[in-house]
């Protein structure tokens, strides 16, 4: 019988292709085979022992980042246009939130391109003085958006908790604030870039970000400061607001209903929600908030920690999803800050009715901060 064509075929020439990869995988070869000469000094002979990763976890991280930057670069866009743009949401309060819309959309439109161009390419391309930049400004825009929900958590806190007697946020006083932030987390995330820590690729070799393997204390006092700066503090502050916030809304209910009672009425209010209290809403966004902060930046602080007291081993696979969960933050924060104020969605349904998830005028009773501190300015009788 004769052989009329030695062509495998393209189901056989991908298996081929894909026993390459396998043995690659049990062969002598290391995730940093494909790193560029120049980059090596960078490298922590850590990342040594590890083997290539599996090419569809690049695609995959590609993938993923993609999405979250499509989401996220729309969403804080629309945040960002809409409140800048509409009158009645030019207040000083709101500023903040544009701030924090603003440094996510920076985040995911600087950040998610040049990983992506990584993740095809397997390996860091862009040469060592653009590690060093991409992992300055992702830190950058992670520590702005951090305070800046801090900030958003005070000012809710001074409306909410201390009433009338509470100094009313200007506009001069609402840029002041946003000025600090950057400035503060600017003097944090440039320590490293003039000798204080070091900015390295991380273990995937796709991306960069803080060198949490060396031993020296000038790295590792670097990680354990910056971690209380950007992640202790601000997150302590966050929960000690709400905590008061949720509890001074409690106080105004229990105090609305015993005015009540006394006034032989169902109801102070004249259209209090049967299901739905200020209380309840309050405590859902407040928990809402905290959770998704946690979710954010607990995964990568687990992966800098790990590396500086040594308590486990950190492939290159963990590193992936640490960066992955970071910048996922910049995805929901316009869900939480933006998409829940009535007014924003006011305005984008009137400027994207396609997009916009406009409420009934029953169910549209106010933004968590404006319906709580509406709550604070209901004086009972006497």
């Amino acid at each position: 019988m004769a052989i009329t064509s030695l062509d495998p075929g393209p189901g056989v020439a991908a298996m081929q292709s894909f026993e390459g990869h396998a043995e690659a995988y049990g062969s002598n070869q290391t995730v940093i085979d494909k790193v560029l000469p120049e980059m090596l000094h960078l490298i922590d002979p850590h990342w040594y022992q590890f083997p290539p990763l599996n090419p569809l976890w690049h695609g995959l991280l590609g993938f993923t980042i993609g999405c979250l930057a499509f989401i996220s670069i729309t969403g804080n866009g629309m945040v960002v246009y809409i409140f800048s743009t509409t009158k009645s949401l030019k207040t000083p309060s709101n500023l903040l939130v544009v701030n924090l819309a603003f440094s996510d959309f920076l985040m995911m439109a600087m950040m998610a391109p040049p990983m992506i161009v990584n993740c095809y390419n397997e390996t860091w391309v862009f040469g060592p003085t653009a590690c060093q930049f991409y992992a300055c400004f992702g830190s950058l825009y992670g520590c702005v958006s951090i305070w800046t929900m801090t900030a958003i958590a005070f000012d809710r806190y001074n409306v909410i908790v201390k009433g009338i007697a509470a100094k009313p946020l200007t506009i001069n006083g609402a840029l002041l604030r946003i000025l600090g932030v950057w400035l503060f987390s600017l003097g944090w995330t440039v320590a490293p870039i003039f000798g204080w820590g070091r900015y390295v690729p991380e273990g995937n070799m796709t991306a960069c970000g803080t060198d949490y393997l060396s031993k020296d204390w000038i790295s590792r006092s670097y990680i354990i400061l910056y971690a209380v700066a950007c992640y202790f503090l601000p997150l302590f502050l966050i929960v000690y607001s709400y905590w008061f916030i949720v509890q001074a809304v409690a106080a105004h209910e229990r105090a609305m209903r015993e005015q009540a009672k006394k006034m032989n009425v169902a109801s102070l209010r004249s259209s209090e929600q049967a299901n739905t209290s200020a209380e309840c809403k309050l405590a859902k966004v407040a928990l809402m908030t905290i959770s998704l902060w946690f979710m954010a930046w607990t995964p990568y602080l687990v992966i800098n920690f790990a590396g500086v007291f040594e308590t486990s081993p950190i492939s290159p696979l963990s590193t992936i999803w640490g960066s992955v969960f970071a910048k996922a933050n910049a995805v929901y924060n316009p869900i939480v800050y933006g998409i829940s104020h009535p007014k924003y969605r006011a305005a984008l349904y009137q400027r994207f009715p396609a997009l916009a998830c406009q409420p009934s005028p029953a169910e549209d009773t106010g933004s968590v901060a404006s319906a709580a501190t509406a709550c604070t300015e209901e004086k009972p009788s006497a």
